[in-house]
């Protein structure tokens, strides 16, 4: 469909890349599903033969390596104490026999876990299984295998509950490498007789060369439309909410979704400088570089390591019997910490499913209740991300609601993205649309038919005469079009990007109930759509026109100031979500996003994100309930150790029964909670 164009006096080579409104009625993105992204990504790996390197799957390949040998040690040390039990008990072997699968154990299962605790005190690391790792080194040195094997089985058990819970499915540079085509399709010959298409690799095209892109395949490179005619999603690059008509002149960026239509394009850039290389660049960075967050467990571990061993040395010192210190230390060890947090996480993980949010980095439960400045992106996350009719503008003397009418009877028949939002705006005033003939819609020339005996055409400003142009009101924010009737002027639609329902209320409640501090817009989008969306869901600090550096670099910002949430949906967004505490993907509109956040909104609804404030903030008062509680029970514990009144082996059956009190409270994360929202 023709122009819909920019203002007066804004020349498309004067405009940012984002946005090049050819034919002039700039598209609204119609935000592609997950599945629709990844399916375009798929063909593209299947038809480039694109593979995703090795080397980015290695650092998966060792976490399952990791989560898979903690639970063998687990498994290991269960099979060594139950062999231990049958055969001192059952068997009535002697103790030295009966000890031998403790001792084999510990030399398999404790070794590994006592080499990886050494290297974290090198680094001055003490969390809370420090004080496991001096538990097992002193009960074998005393010689209580058994004892000995019952820490190994509570340590090696929690690290395998948090690695499960921790587990992701892939990487984000991983996803990047699967969206980027490694072939591009070359043009040698002029006329169609002649003309031939070689697959080359991305890397080796060069300035000028001519490309072809196919419909649902990934732009390789930046450039220049040569000939051919279509539309183009950028909106998971730029983060405007359109789709954008694409002409001979037209440009195009590397990672952006060619639609139904070939493109013949000529290459202006190389592949390492385009656009979608750079934001590879700034995602390995923030990737690199993420924020320092310190886990619960480990803020709790650090003072109390050093408590319980300075008890311990208390009491070996009073009594002249090192058998306290073991005793004390045993007692101490910290296993509601190494337990019932992972389960509590695991339980809070399984409720946000089942509200439609997918947890991706379970750290991030343990840091939205300590969030005090929340960004978003604005496309898709405060608003709906597609287009809706704000204002009819008459122009001449026919009324405004008729000219809806001709305008949407010829809508009909295109399959502009605007044409849904003049069509919507009649159903809602519930007209009667009328039949049409003779429909035509020539690039760079509009749509226009007759309705009813009223010739009808629906264009762009810049494709009127001087003389109608100058009869038209100045341009506002956001996109329009204009309606001539019989070759006169009829009307001047406006539109803008509508913004959710409950967008202004969700805003205004996170202070009162969330303690958010500061809130801000952070968009590639227009600085006066910005501005606007701003002022009308009560946000101060709103910025336009932004680059994923740009947003990066705020965010990292920041985050140095304190604990961060960012929102958004799109590719752009990605690196600011790495480098945000909290990153948060609305919807599934791309798996690079959705890899990237520490959450993804299944249903893109700003409800669901509250539910993962409340989800997360439940399950750290629970944390704290079930590590608080169990370690007063272990402080309990720790004195009778001291005093004598608890040997070693009572003290590690004691402490099992107190694990059991903190994995029962834990376990209430998973139960649904009466009220998830509050605004």
């Amino acid at each position: 469909m023709s122009s819909r164009a920019p203002a007066p006096g804004k020349d498309e080579t004067n405009l940012p890349p984002a946005v090049i409104p050819i034919d002039g009625r700039a598209d609204m993105a119609d935000r592609a599903d997950s599945d629709e992204v990844a399916g375009a990504a798929s063909e593209q790996d299947t038809a480039t033969g694109n593979v995703s390197g090795g080397s980015l799957r290695l650092p998966h390949f060792l976490l399952r390596l990791s989560s898979v040998w903690n639970i063998v040690s687990a498994l290991f040390s269960v099979a060594a104490i139950g062999a231990y039990l049958l055969l001192r008990f059952a068997l009535h072997t002697r103790l030295e026999l009966a000890e031998l699968p403790l001792w084999v154990a510990l030399l398999i299962a404790g070794v590994p876990l006592i080499y990886e605790l050494s290297r974290q005190a090198l680094r001055r690391e003490f969390g809370a299984d420090f004080l496991a790792g001096i538990s097992i080194v002193t009960a074998t040195l005393m010689g209580q295998p058994l004892v000995a094997a019952m820490i190994v089985l509570m340590l090696s058990g929690g690290q395998a509950l948090e690695t499960y819970a921790t587990h992701r499915a892939s990487s984000v540079l991983t996803a990047l490498a699967r969206r980027t085509p490694s072939i591009a399709h070359k043009v040698s010959g002029e006329t169609t007789r002649d003309i031939h298409v070689n697959d080359i690799a991305v890397d080796t095209v060069r300035a000028g060369d001519r490309l072809v892109i196919f419909p649902h395949e990934i732009c390789p490179v930046d450039g220049v439309v040569q000939s051919g005619s279509g539309t183009m999603d950028e909106s998971f690059l730029t983060g405007e909410p359109f789709r954008i008509r694409k002409t001979a002149g037209s440009q195009v960026i590397s990672g952006a979704l060619n639609e139904e239509n070939a493109l013949f394009i000529i290459a202006e850039k190389r592949a390492r400088d385009s656009r979608f290389a750079r934001i590879m660049e700034v995602m390995r960075q923030a990737e690199a570089n993420p924020p320092h967050i310190r886990r619960l467990a480990d803020r709790l571990g650090a003072w109390f390591t050093p408590f319980a061993t300075l008890v311990a040395l208390a009491g070996w010192i009073l009594s002249g019997k090192p058998e306290r210190f073991l005793a004390v230390i045993v007692i101490a060890t910290p296993c509601p910490l190494l337990l019932a947090i992972p389960i509590a996480i695991i339980g809070s993980i399984s409720l946000a499913a089942k509200r439609g949010i997918v947890i991706k980095k379970p750290v991030i439960l343990e840091q939205v209740g300590t969030i005090r400045t929340m960004l978003f992106d604005k496309t898709g996350t405060l608003t709906h991300g597609e287009p809706e009719l704000a204002e009819i503008v008459p122009l001449g003397q026919i009324a405004p609601e008729e000219v809806l009418r001709l305008a949407a009877s010829l809508e009909q028949y295109s399959r502009h993205p605007l044409a849904t939002a003049i069509q919507q705006a009649a159903r809602q005033r519930r007209l009667k649309l009328r039949p049409v003939l003779n429909v035509s819609e020539r690039p760079g020339q509009g749509l226009s038919g007759n309705v009813e005996g009223s010739q009808t055409l629906v264009t762009g400003r810049g494709r009127l005469t001087p003389e109608m142009e100058a009869k038209l009101p100045e341009s506002g924010i956001g996109m329009e079009c204009v309606v001539l009737v019989q070759g006169r002027l009829a009307a001047l639609f406006r539109f803008h990007d509508r913004a959710r329902v409950e967008s202004r209320a969700f805003v205004h409640h996170l202070h009162p109930r969330h303690k958010v501090q500061d809130l801000m817009i952070l968009s590639g989008d227009r600085d006066q759509a910005v501005e606007q969306l701003a002022r009308a869901v009560g946000i101060r600090d709103a910025r336009g026109g932004l680059s994923p550096e740009d947003k990066l670099r705020i965010v990292q910002e920041r985050t140095k100031q304190g604990p961060t949430l960012f929102v958004g949906d799109g590719i752009n967004d990605a690196p600011a979500m790495l480098a945000a505490t909290v990153g948060v993907a609305m919807g599934q509109n791309s798996d690079i996003t959705a890899e990237a956040a520490g959450a993804v909104i299944l249903e893109p609804m700003l409800g669901k994100v509250d539910e993962l404030l409340h989800i997360g903030s439940r399950m750290r008062a629970i944390m704290l309930q079930s590590a608080i509680g169990g370690m007063i029970l272990s402080g309990a514990g720790m004195i009778a150790a001291a005093s004598g009144h608890l040997p070693p082996l009572a003290g590690a059956i004691a402490q099992e029964i107190i694990d059991v009190i903190a994995v029962l409270n834990a376990l209430r994360a998973a139960l649904p909670a009466e009220r998830l929202q509050d605004f």
